[in-house]
């Protein structure tokens, strides 16, 4: 399925978005050409291990490593799928949201979700990387700026494809139940802290929803 998002922002270069995705490639490269002890070493430093951060002694490091730890990724799928869904939900929320709030959204969104994803998963010594929590909240934001928007999407169908048009509520509604439903089937769908995806969510919704005021303001400033 390949999803298209119509542009009807004003032109702005999307530095930020940009920015995002250069960090997360050079970080999974260069981790990539580490030896292998010394990248866990690396891991293990810049990631979020949740029976470390709630043992109760909560250290500044451990509050950077919410942060740092949207950055590292576990594979290539990890990463491109997550860089996937932050560039087609991430190039429209930044043009409206601007650079500031946007890395702000990223960011704050990504390391409460983190660390929501560490409660659920309390006493796991496993370590949580990847920036799907980050990304879900750029997608809550985005359902929240454009309520109305459609989504095109090529579905398959035998040896044609057929393109349709779809309300994105209705799309990021069903992702939505399906975080819901992996979130108690649980290790059946692999080693995903789905409590992340669900938070990360619910964060971007409500910046997004505290956002529209201002941007409606500075709207009929530049009219």
């Amino acid at each position: 399925m390949f999803v298209h998002l119509e542009q009807r922002q004003r032109r702005v270069f999307p530095w930020a978005t940009l920015l995002l995705v250069t960090a997360c490639v050079a970080v999974f490269v260069c981790l990539s050409l580490t030896p292998a002890a010394a990248r866990l070493r690396l891991v293990l430093a810049w990631g979020v291990m949740p029976a470390e951060l709630l043992s109760g002694t909560l250290h500044p490091a451990h509050l950077a490593q919410l942060v740092s730890t949207l950055f590292i990724h576990a594979d290539w799928l990890h990463l491109v799928s997550n860089l996937l869904f932050l560039v087609i939900f991430g190039l429209p929320a930044e043009r409206a949201l601007k650079w500031q709030r946007y890395l702000l959204l990223f960011l704050t969104g990504g390391a409460c979700a983190n660390l929501m994803g560490a409660v659920s998963v309390a006493d796991s010594h496993a370590v949580l990387v990847g920036c799907s929590g980050a990304v879900s909240a750029v997608v809550g934001a985005y359902l929240a700026l454009f309520p109305r928007a459609r989504l095109g999407v090529v579905l398959p169908l035998g040896l044609f494809f057929e393109f349709v048009r779809v309300p994105a509520l209705l799309l990021i509604g069903v992702w939505v139940l399906l975080q819901f439903v992996f979130t108690y089937v649980g290790p059946s769908f692999g080693a995903v802290v789905w409590w992340t995806h669900i938070a990360g969510f619910l964060f971007g919704l409500l910046f997004g929803t505290l956002s529209r005021p201002a941007l409606a303001r500075r709207q009929r400033r530049a009219v």
